[in-house]
């Protein structure tokens, strides 16, 4: 059982987020739609909360008005084996929205994401501290993270 579970707060896209979310990651799925009733405080069989699931991890996203935005200082990373997964990621959830620098994204709805391949972890956490300054100097000259790109930087002498 999942103890912790991000919770998502919309003005009113929830469902929308959800189902992009979904679309975007494999072995995802939306789990629960709750509607409001008469209680409100939405209207009546709108949307209140969605439950899903990317890759395992569960989300609830809750249409609770305009009172809160999200911030980069909340990110979601996302680990990749290839440059394919990095690419197609990448794009996918920088439409409607911005790409940043250094492998972040801010979706269509304002949640940043971290779209990072496994590798710059690899190449950072040797003890060579020459070489992990070389990584780091060239990801912070990347928008989207160039697979190709840190392993050059790792092998310049």
């Amino acid at each position: 059982m999942q103890g912790i579970t991000p919770f998502l707060w919309f003005d009113g896209q929830a469902e929308e987020a959800a189902n992009f979310y979904v679309s975007i990651f494999k072995n995802s799925r939306i789990e629960t739609v709750v509607r409001y009733g008469e209680a409100g405080p939405g209207p009546k069989g709108s949307v209140m909360i969605v439950g899903f699931q990317l890759e395992g991890q569960r989300f609830t996203a809750l249409n609770g008005g305009p009172q809160f935005r999200f911030t980069p200082a909340i990110s979601f990373l996302v680990n990749c084996d290839t440059q394919d997964e990095v690419d197609a990621l990448w794009d996918r959830l920088s439409e409607g929205g911005q790409k940043q620098s250094c492998g972040w994204v801010m979706d269509k709805f304002g949640v940043s994401w971290q779209v990072v391949p496994v590798l710059l972890g690899k190449l950072m956490s040797g003890a060579d501290l020459e070489k992990s300054n070389r990584i780091m100097k060239a990801m912070l000259q990347m928008d989207k993270i160039d697979m190709k790109r840190l392993e050059e930087a790792y092998r310049d002498q």
